[in-house]
């Protein structure tokens, strides 16, 4: 079967390897612009793309009129691509949301224990001769809010209590069964959740409901110097009611992998940024070597079985692939 591949975000090696020994051609196009995607799509039966490529309704007409019948968001978040367009369109929408959770909920966790102890601010100011032992807070015995109870909510959750930590969670679909099965007591109401929550971890996908979610209002909501982390989408936080919080002593400290403008570009962003209780990490939260070879392997396996391509070198590698994350509690 020729099958043609368009990538146009980096994508781990093992993800061309494999699909050359499947017999598959795969053409990469790094930081393709719109123009580029719009001229190309048309020659390829399968779009791979990470977050930096939006993909709108216009670029899936043009594939459609070619040979485009994937779409492969080698990652989690969907928010890149114009999913009514696709469905209007005939085109599929797969993505890999299993394959970075324990990365990100890793990172949530380092975030959460760095900001708790000021260690970025404090190994600047020792690297600077300032050597200062300011106290910090201990997690153990702490309340946790996820707000947010998927794949990576609730490996935080898992995580957390590993910790010590006391866990609630909040999601706006009904999450008591999965919740109790982890020994995480489910709440129904955010802003009374937020009142008796020492951290604030969030985990929910960019939406028109979600956009800006934790704003001035939230932020009242929550008890005086409230660790907030944020590693789901940037757009979901805003950065001038976020600074403001840090201002006014509700948030304690922010550990941050997302924003909304990356780089920072607004103000507040780069105040943020600034800011001697915020961590800013440039959206690594998937990026590690583990994770980008798992999101590769079953892009691959996402393709192939999708599209009937007989590749036994594809099965033997995600084998292993799905027996750790079901080790990890995940479906492959």
């Amino acid at each position: 079967m020729d099958v043609r591949i368009l990538v146009t975000d980096h994508l781990h090696k093992v993800f061309h390897e494999l699909a050359k020994r499947c017999g598959i051609r795969v053409d990469e196009r790094l930081g393709a612009t719109r123009d580029e995607l719009l001229r190309l799509v048309p020659g390829y039966d399968v779009l791979v793309v990470r977050s930096r490529t939006r993909v709108d309704g216009e670029i899936i007409a043009a594939g459609r009129k070619g040979r485009l019948r994937l779409i492969v968001r080698a990652g989690v978040g969907l928010d890149n691509i114009d999913l009514e367009a696709a469905k209007r369109y005939e085109v599929e929408v797969v993505n890999t949301p299993t394959a970075s959770t324990q990365s990100v909920a890793e990172l949530v966790l380092g975030l959460m224990i760095a900001a708790a102890r000021s260690i970025a601010w404090l190994n600047y100011r020792a690297r600077n001769g300032v050597w200062l032992k300011e106290r910090g807070l201990e997690l153990y015995g702490k309340t946790l809010l996820v707000v947010g109870f998927g794949r990576i909510g609730r490996r935080v959750a898992a995580m957390a209590k590993a910790l010590g930590m006391r866990v609630k969670a909040y999601d706006v679909i009904d999450i008591e069964r999965s919740a109790r099965s982890l020994g995480v007591e489910p709440v129904y109401d955010l802003c009374e959740a937020l009142r008796s929550a020492d951290v604030v971890s969030v985990h929910v996908p960019l939406t028109k409901q979600t956009y800006h979610l934790f704003s001035d209002k939230l932020f009242e909501c929550m008890k005086p110097r409230t660790i907030f982390i944020n590693t789901s989408r940037g757009a979901v936080v805003d950065a001038e009611a976020l600074l403001r919080a840090l201002e006014e002593g509700k948030v304690y400290a922010a550990g941050l992998d997302v924003l909304e403008h990356e780089p920072p570009a607004t103000p507040a962003e780069k105040k943020l940024l600034e800011h001697p209780r915020v961590i800013v990490t440039p959206h690594i939260g998937a990026s590690t070597e583990e994770a980008q070879y798992r999101v590769a392997i079953l892009s691959l396996a996402a393709i192939t079985r999708r599209l009937g391509i007989c590749c036994p070198e594809a099965e033997e590698a995600i084998k292993p692939v799905c027996d750790q994350l079901e080790e990890m509690g995940l479906n492959c």
